[in-house]
C-alpha cells in the first residue's frame, strides 16, 4: 500500500461517525470526496460525522430527493450530494452543478458514478464495503491534496 492509500475498519455506526469526524480536520478546501458503496454501507453516516465535526448541530440526512444539501461554516461550505436517484448526469448541468465547486467548498458525493462526465475528478475516493458485521473503508488519494489529507489522517491514526 502506498502513502496515497489508507484502509480502516468501522465496526458500527459510532465508528463510522468517528471516522467522519477524524476526516474533517484533514480536508483543506477545495476538495471533492467520492463516497462509494452499496445501499446501507454508511456513506451518509460518514458524511454526518464529518459535517457534525465541522460544527453543524442539526440533523444531517441524505439529500436523496434534493440531490444536494449545503452546510455553511463561515467562509467554508460543505456540499453533500446524493446522486442515487439521478436519472441522467446531464440533469446536473440544469441544476448548476458547477456553482457548488468553489475554492471554499468541500464536496461529499454519494453515488458519484451517476454523475460521470459532469462531476470534477475526486481528490479522495472512499469505498465502503461490508466486513463481517461492520465496514471496511478504503481511502485512495487521487491528487496531491488528497495525498496530503491521507498523510495527515495516517499521522492521527
Amino acid at each position: 500500500m502506498t502513502a496515497a492509500e489508507f484502509t480502516v475498519s468501522a465496526l458500527d455506526e459510532a465508528a463510522m461517525l468517528a471516522f467522519g469526524a477524524a476526516l474533517a480536520p484533514v480536508l483543506i478546501p477545495p476538495m471533492v470526496i467520492y463516497l462509494q458503496g452499496d445501499l446501507g454501507m454508511g456513506k451518509t453516516t460518514l458524511s454526518r460525522g464529518l459535517i457534525q465535526a465541522m460544527g453543524h448541530r442539526g440533523a444531517v440526512k441524505s439529500p436523496t430527493y434534493t440531490l444536494v444539501e449545503p452546510y455553511s461554516f463561515g467562509a467554508l461550505t460543505v456540499n453533500h450530494f446524493d446522486l442515487y436517484r439521478l436519472g441522467d448526469s446531464e440533469e446536473l448541468e440544469f441544476m448548476g452543478i458547477r456553482d457548488y465547486f468553489t475554492a471554499n467548498s468541500l464536496c461529499l458525493i454519494e453515488w458519484p458514478d451517476r454523475g460521470f462526465g459532469v462531476l470534477p475528478p475526486a481528490d479522495l475516493k472512499i469505498n465502503i464495503e461490508p466486513q463481517g458485521l461492520g465496514r471496511c473503508l478504503h481511502i485512495a488519494a487521487m491528487t496531491s491534496a488528497g495525498i496530503a489529507a491521507v498523510a495527515k489522517l495516517q499521522q492521527g491514526a
